[in-house]
């Protein structure tokens, strides 16, 4: 099978020589044609002239340029769109997904498989981005409605095929691993080392992991919207359980229910139901709204 890597590129100038160099010696061995797209998104160090000098020593590197910082998944839709070969693998810039554990990603997809993942044993995080890592499987355990989103990584093998399911998507909002799952349904992970980050520091944060759910869940999933609605429900069975309550009290001892503090709990319980109900209705209209003025999900500035 011919393969297309794609790796989107961010202040990866120190690391992406030795990962092509590497990616070079496996490829070699497991196929007659191979290409390496590097897609630079809106790298602030020499990325961009890094890529451009591997490409006149390599010519299997191809670069992608883009206008400015789309985001990593953006980058991503980038380049699998510019693949020409059969199969695309996707992995970070960092070293972190060894070139070599790609046999192992190809070997599964001969199986049958439509997606295989590179699902690494042991990864070191510190609390805030292990809960928020903990957050976005979840969710997107969700929106994927399988199993395998507990093992999602960018580390991936797909056929190249798939993207015609979404070949018509220009949303900024971009999820690689939800846009597969309109093209496949035989998704599998395969256990992978992964080496230590070779320069630099992690530009995923916190508060962009969290963000990152969010877009998951307003951008491709209704749950929210269900669960205001549950909400709501419950909360209005809740205000007929008082009504009855109130009239069953008065009909009996003949005196109304006492107490201020009482009747503000109760105001205060709706209030916050129906803020925290809009709340998810505003965000599903914010990325309408953004979804309505064309804004592409990313702009190529030259190859």
């Amino acid at each position: 099978m011919n393969i297309s890597i794609v790796i989107p590129v961010y202040n990866g100038s120190e690391t992406i020589p030795f990962l092509t160099s590497r990616l070079e010696t496996v490829l070699l061995q497991v196929t007659e044609a191979y290409e390496v797209l590097l897609v630079n998104d809106g790298s602030r160090d020499n990325s961009w002239e890094v890529i451009v000098q591997l490409s006149k020593n390599h010519a299997c590197v191809r670069g992608i340029n883009l206008m400015r910082n789309y985001g990593q998944h953006n980058a991503l839709l980038a380049g699998i769109r510019a693949a020409r070969y059969e199969v695309t693998v996707t992995m970070d810039d960092d070293l972190q997904n060894p070139p070599e554990e790609i046999p192992s990603l190809l070997t599964k997809l001969d199986e049958g498989y439509d997606v295989v993942y590179g699902a690494s044993q042991k990864v070191r995080q510190n609390l805030g981005r292990a809960l928020a890592s903990k957050v976005i499987r979840l969710v997107l355990r969700n929106v994927m409605s399988s199993e395998v989103a507990w093992q999602a990584s960018p580390f991936r093998a797909f056929r190249t095929s798939v993207r015609d399911a979404f070949a018509n998507y220009a949303s900024p909002s971009v999820v690689v691993d939800v846009l597969l799952t309109w093209g496949a349904t035989r998704f599998v992970a395969v256990p992978v080392r992964q080496d230590a980050r070779a320069a630099g520091t992690s530009t995923y944060t916190f508060g962009k992991l969290l963000n990152l759910a969010m877009n998951m869940l307003t951008g491709f999933s209704t749950l929210p919207l269900r669960a205001a609605s549950m909400i709501g429900f419950s909360f209005t069975l809740f205000g007929m359980g008082v009504l009855v309550y109130v009239i069953g009290r008065y009909i009996i001892n003949g005196g109304s229910l006492p107490g201020f503090p009482f009747l503000a709990s109760v105001i205060a319980i709706f209030s916050g139901a129906t803020l925290f109900a809009l709340g998810i209705i505003g965000e599903y209209l914010a990325r309408i709204y953004t979804h309505s003025m064309g804004q592409p999900p990313y702009i190529v500035r030259e190859e």
